[in-house]
């Protein structure tokens, strides 16, 4: 993994991400290295020639840099992260996504964080201070043989839910986010989900091209049709409903 630090001139940026106003990146780059990952594309702008997932951009002024733009910043709904993960193993050392919760306390912005990493109960402490703030864990499959195969690096699915239901007992309002739908059966993912969200969205494959070798090699390509999504999510949208679960279709 190629670890450099950088200085930034912005870290809260305006995004036409629909339910957000503005977004967070402590890190370019991403530990994870989902196979599948629409963030790639960051490579572009970065001038990193090594694979996605092996290399991060640590913002080491991002949390004074958002000090100062937060005195000229209205109220609104902030992303915590749109193209990176603000958990991924390296916020253990730098503790970026800590430093910028901790700025964000004293601001008018309701926080939504999206993570796969249970090292977000680090911060529980400060989560239970923000008057708006919802937490989410992507969880794209029931399976943990699947998920090894597309985000070989990223945290179990079992720690996931493990999270969530810490989260959840503490009074925090949960979320899922299935997307992209993986391979999976919907009846045990609902029922492992059951009890510790409150909100689920659920969203298909939108970038095939980078996944079809592994769904080839695997023998899964009839999880890349578009029959699959449609029923399969339709599915999943029926059984969280009957949870009482709110549900939302972003495809």
């Amino acid at each position: 993994m190629k670890v450099k630090e950088i200085f930034v001139k912005t870290v809260l940026t305006k995004t036409a991400i629909s339910g957000f106003d503005y977004c967070i990146n402590p890190y370019v780059g991403c530990g994870h290295g989902c196979r599948y990952c629409y963030a790639s594309f960051m490579k572009r702008f970065t001038g990193h020639l090594e694979p996605w997932g092996e290399f991060i951009d640590v913002k080491v002024n991002a949390p004074q840099l958002l000090k100062k733009q937060l005195k000229r910043t209205k109220q609104g709904v902030v992303a915590l992260s749109t193209v990176t993960d603000p958990y991924q193993p390296i916020e253990k050392k730098y503790q970026l996504t800590r430093k910028c919760l901790e700025a964000l306390l004293d601001a008018k912005l309701s926080v939504n964080l999206l993570t796969r990493s249970p090292l977000c109960l680090r911060d529980m402490d400060l989560f239970k201070q923000f008057e708006r703030i919802e937490a989410g864990f992507s969880i794209t499959t029931h399976d943990e043989g699947i998920k090894k195969m597309f985000e070989p690096f990223s945290p179990s699915i079992d720690s996931r839910v493990k999270a969530l239901r810490a989260l959840h007992r503490e009074k925090i309002r949960t979320f899922a986010f299935v997307g992209p739908m993986l391979p999976l059966d919907p009846k045990p993912l609902v029922a492992m989900l059951d009890g510790v969200i409150d909100e689920v969205l659920i969203d298909r494959m939108n970038y095939p091209n980078k996944v079809k070798a592994i769904y080839r090699k695997a023998r899964l390509d009839q999880y890349l049709e578009e029959n699959y999504f449609n029923l399969v999510g339709m599915e999943l949208k029926e059984r969280f409903e009957e949870k009482g679960i709110v549900v939302s279709m972003i495809f």
